[in-house]
C-alpha cells in the first residue's frame, strides 16, 4: 500500500547562488572536483553556503571539449552582506577545490538563456562575480588574459600546465529549503525512501540536494534553547523522545524514523518538478507509512511547495 502523502507544503526561502561549469579531463577527476568544490556545504546553519552538483554534461556540451558538471552555490538572501558572501564562497571553493584539482578548468554557467555560450550575457536580474580576476592572483604576476574556446579566461600557470578560469561568473535569484520528510515503520524504510526520492530529484535539471548523498538524517527547527544556536533538534519529530515530559510529539504512530531531503533551484518550478518526482520514486516503499514535509507557517520563506500538486497555484 502506497505511503500517506500528507496534506500541506514545504517552505522555500530566498537566496543568491551561482553556478560554476566544472570541466576535466575524464570521470574520475571530474568527480574529484565536484565532491571537493561541493563539500561542507550541507546547511547554512553552520557552514557557508549550501552547495552541490546539479547535473553533468557531455563534452559536446562544454565550451572545451570535455566531460563537465555544473554545480551551484546557495547563500541566503536574508544576510544583509549576501553578495560578499557569495563572492567569496565562488572564490574560495573554486581556487582551493578546483583549481588545485588535475586537469579541471572552471567556466561560467548563468547567462542570458540560462545555458553557456561565448557571448555570455548576465541572466535575467543576475549580476557578475570577478571569478577568475581573483582566482588568477594565485599567479603571481605571471597569470594573464585570453580567450579560450570562445570564452574570455584567466590562465594561470601551475605546476601541472596551466589553469583556466573564465574571467566572470554569474549569480541570480534562487531558492533554498524545498524539502520532505518520509515516516518509516523502520529505520531501513525511511532511508530506503528517502534514498530513491533523492536520486529522482537529482535528475532534475536545475537543483540540488546538498546534503550527503542527498539525505539529511538529522532535520532541524529554527531557533534552540541555547542562545549562540540558531537551530536545534526537531524534538517534536524525533522517535526516541516521544513519550518523554516536555516534548508534545507530532509523530504519526508506528513511525520509528524520519529521514529528509533539501532540495534547492533556480526558481520554484524546477523544485515543484524535482519534489513530485521525489514523491512519485519513493511513495512504494514497504514500510514507509507518510511523506510530508516541514514548514514554519510561512515566517522563514513566502515560496511553498504543495506535496498535492493540485494545490500548486499556477
Amino acid at each position: 500500500m502506497p505511503a500517506t502523502i500528507d496534506d500541506t507544503y514545504a517552505e522555500a526561502f530566498r537566496s543568491i547562488y551561482a553556478s560554476v561549469l566544472i570541466t576535466a579531463r575524464d570521470r574520475v577527476w571530474l568527480d574529484h572536483a565536484v565532491r571537493a568544490a561541493t563539500g561542507n556545504a550541507s546547511s547554512t546553519i553552520l557552514c557557508d553556503c549550501e552547495a552541490g552538483l546539479d547535473r553533468y554534461v557531455p563534452g559536446s556540451e562544454t565550451p572545451d571539449g570535455r566531460p563537465g558538471a555544473i554545480v551551484q552555490f546557495h547563500v541566503p538572501r536574508f544576510h544583509k552582506d549576501r553578495e560578499a558572501r557569495l563572492e567569496r564562497v565562488v572564490l574560495v571553493r573554486v581556487s582551493q577545490n578546483v583549481m588545485t584539482c588535475p586537469t579541471t578548468a572552471a567556466f561560467n554557467v548563468l547567462d542570458a538563456s540560462g545555458s553557456w555560450h561565448a557571448s555570455a550575457e548576465p541572466k535575467p536580474g543576475g549580476k557578475w562575480l570577478a571569478m577568475g580576476r581573483k582566482v588568477s592572483y594565485f599567479g603571481d604576476g605571471h597569470q594573464f588574459t585570453a580567450e579560450r574556446h570562445g570564452r574570455r579566461v584567466w590562465v594561470v600557470p601551475i605546476l601541472s600546465g596551466e589553469f583556466v578560469c573564465e574571467r566572470r561568473c554569474g549569480f541570480a535569484d534562487g531558492l533554498m529549503g524545498g524539502n520532505l520528510w518520509f515516516f518509516g515503520a523502520t529505520p531501513d524504510a525511511a532511508l530506503e525512501a528517502a534514498t530513491l526520492a533523492a536520486a529522482a530529484a537529482s535528475e532534475v535539471p536545475g537543483v540540488i540536494l546538498p546534503f550527503p548523498g542527498g539525505v539529511a538524517s538529522s532535520g532541524s527547527k529554527a531557533g534552540s534553547k541555547y542562545k549562540f544556536s540558531i537551530a536545534s533538534t526537531f524534538a517534536e519529530f524525533c522517535p526516541t523522545l516521544k513519550g518523554k515530559e516536555g516534548v508534545a510529539s507530532r509523530l504519526p504512530d508506528g513511525v520509528t524514523s524520519v529521514q529528509e531531503i533539501i532540495i534547492n533551484g533556480a526558481d520554484l518550478p524546477t523544485i515543484v518538478k524535482a519534489t513530485q518526482a521525489a514523491i512519485a520514486a519513493s511513495r512504494d516503499v514497504p514500510d514507509l507509512l507518510t511523506i510530508s514535509a516541514g514548514n514554519y507557517g510561512g515566517r522563514l520563506g513566502k515560496s511553498f511547495v504543495y506535496l498535492h500538486p493540485e494545490k500548486q497555484p499556477a
